[in-house]
């Protein structure tokens, strides 16, 4: 087993990944994290699997940066994709990601998420009847995706009728963010980006002329910028719409999706919260752990670093790998159990420090509400077939999970 996991470990490369890969990454992570947790992959990037160092990389902002202007261009060139994924909130160091940051936080408050409640579990409950009358379920397609293209949708006031084809742009804008890509992903993505960009100026156009409420309508709040004047441009104001609604929606649908999976995986704890409602908040917290709906990050190196010895110099690509990190046995006592009570349970699902994830609060919501009350109407629920994971590394979720509702 020894010799295996260091085969593992010795072999890993980011851009040639098995299918038992992904259909089950941890083994490798557990053999990366316990031979090489500091792994030179043969295109001279960095591959960290341990929580301490991802902490390091998280909160030290002056030597791990999150621009990516230099790592991105040869992988997108002069393109749409590579204007996009340079412009959003997420890939860009302080002072643009400070003051973008600040605009989309002060429309995700305490208060106003607070706020949204109602409508969601109205939403939820609508779904959960649909889903009643047909007497089975695609629970992504049906359920799990339905919620946040919902909720984001709301926060951006775009009319229900327009809501279409977000989903399919996310997925071709995202599908373009994994390690290795096709022409076909490529020109997908690049696509994606140019009809969301289409569609976002007619409706930051009539936005203009008809302002919402911007405590609620996050549009109007980064279209009036803050009270000192200071605005976003076009470009950025365009870019990170379409990032809000492709980061609110794809991975709240794999905390969704894959939150109900494993609990039918662990019969146990499934029937723990049956018969433990107010376990859930804790619940979500172990999905998150668990099965980390955003598994990788990246940063660049700026100045030298070491970590467990081994030095980094500047100009170095770091991915950091939240989902095994989520599963260090320094940081989690019994890591590869589900524990829907575990505490404490600070995990990186959502990163931490200066990036750590701006609407994770909603996200948690969200989770809590469409779980539960799934799991409260439908506790027979079983699966109706295999289910059919999304084949991303970056993003772990499922595509599809057939099921019956008991």
């Amino acid at each position: 087993m020894i010799g295996n996991a260091r085969e593992l470990a010795d072999s890993f490369d980011l851009e040639r990944l098995t299918p038992e890969f992904y259909a089950n990454p941890y083994p490798t992570y557990r053999a990366l994290r316990d031979n090489a947790p500091v792994k030179r992959l043969p295109n001279g990037s960095y591959f960290l699997t341990r929580y301490d160092d991802l902490v390091t990389a998280y909160k030290s902002t002056k030597a791990f940066s999150s621009d990516k202007h230099r790592e991105f261009l040869p992988k997108y060139g002069d393109s749409l994709l590579y204007e996009h994924h340079t412009t959003s909130l997420v890939f860009n160091d302080p002072p643009a990601h400070t003051r973008v940051r600040r605009l989309i936080t002060g429309a995700l408050s305490p208060r106003a998420i607070a706020a949204m409640e109602p409508d969601l579990i109205r939403l939820v409950d609508g779904l959960l009847d649909n889903i009643a009358a047909k007497g089975k379920v695609e629970l992504i397609e049906d359920f799990a995706s339905a919620i946040p293209v919902e909720v984001i949708g709301n926060l951006l006031d775009v009319p229900h009728d327009e809501r279409g084809p977000l989903r399919d742009w996310s997925l071709a804008i995202l599908g373009a963010l994994e390690p290795v890509i096709s022409a076909e992903q490529f020109a997908r993505g690049n696509k994606a980006v140019k009809d969301f960009l289409a569609y976002l100026e007619t409706l930051v156009e009539r936005r203009r002329s008809k302002p919402g409420n911007p405590e609620r309508d996050v549009l109007t709040r980064l279209i009036q910028g803050e009270e000192n004047g200071e605005r976003l441009t076009e470009k950025e104001l365009l870019h990170n719409c379409i990032f809000l609604l492709n980061a609110g929606h794809e991975t709240t649908t794999n905390l969704i999706g894959n939150g109900l999976v494993t609990l039918l995986r662990y019969a146990e704890e499934k029937q723990r919260l049956i018969s433990q409602p107010d376990l859930i908040k804790t619940a979500v917290e172990e999905m998150l752990r668990f099965e980390s709906s955003n598994q990788l990050g990246n940063r660049m190196i700026v100045e030298e670093v070491e970590l467990g010895g081994i030095k980094m110099p500047a100009g170095t690509p770091v991915t950091l790998c939240i989902g095994a990190a989520n599963r260090d046995p320094a940081q989690f006592p019994d890591p590869e159990r589900f524990d829907i009570a575990r505490t404490p349970n600070r995990h990186l699902a959502f990163g931490t420090g200066a990036h750590q994830c701006a609407g994770m609060a909603l996200a948690r919501l969200e989770g809590a509400i469409a779980i539960s009350r799934f799991l409260s109407r439908f506790p027979n629920y079983a699966l109706a077939g295999e289910p059919t994971r999304g084949g991303r590394v970056r993003f772990r979720g499922f595509l599809s999970v057939p099921c019956i509702i008991g």
